[in-house]
């Protein structure tokens, strides 16, 4: 890996034992029916595995992509998607399952587009939220951590693809 400076902000312990409380909020919100986890590619990969594993009743899973960080520590604030979902969602209680919530450009993007898919019900989970970043109103069910504007890695966060493995959450000193 480049030669960075890592600072640990959030544990794996800490992410552990978050994931599993998300998972039981999840649970009591959505007891029947069947439901969708519908995970951002790619950061949000490790977040959303543990997280169906968290969860004691049948969960579906699908994936969708969206670029707008590209090799920049920062959001270029136009979203792009780059891979739509593979199965209908339509009539289904739906879980969008997001790394990190920055400016909000991106979830906001990603709620309109699952809106047209006509679902049941549309939640958001998202691991890490920077509300200090906000440029758009959008509204997170589900948070891990609240966390300061500084740029992330690990646990699935990437700089320019690596750092995704590390099992923490940690500060990327540059």
């Amino acid at each position: 890996m480049p030669d960075h400076s890592l600072e640990v902000l959030v544990s794996a312990d800490e992410i552990r034992r978050r994931v599993a409380e998300l998972a039981t909020e999840i649970e009591r919100d959505f007891p029947d029916g069947p439901l969708y986890l519908v995970a951002v590619l790619k950061g949000a990969c490790f977040f959303v595995v543990d997280l169906a594993r968290a969860i004691r009743r049948p969960v579906r899973l699908d994936f969708i992509g969206v670029a707008s960080y590209g090799r920049e520590t920062s959001s270029s604030g136009r979203p792009t998607l780059t891979k739509g979902l593979d199965c209908s969602v339509e009539g289904a209680d739906v879980v969008l399952v997001e790394d990190i919530v920055d400016t909000g450009a991106t979830l906001e993007y990603l709620i309109e587009y699952l809106e047209r898919q006509r679902p049941r019900s549309l939640r958001i989970a998202a691991l890490l939220d920077k509300p200090e970043r906000r440029l758009r109103p959008v509204a997170v069910d589900y948070v891990g951590f609240t966390i300061p504007n500084r740029f992330v890695v690990g646990y699935g966060l990437d700089f320019a693809e690596d750092y995704r493995s590390l099992p923490d959450i940690c500060v990327l000193d540059r």
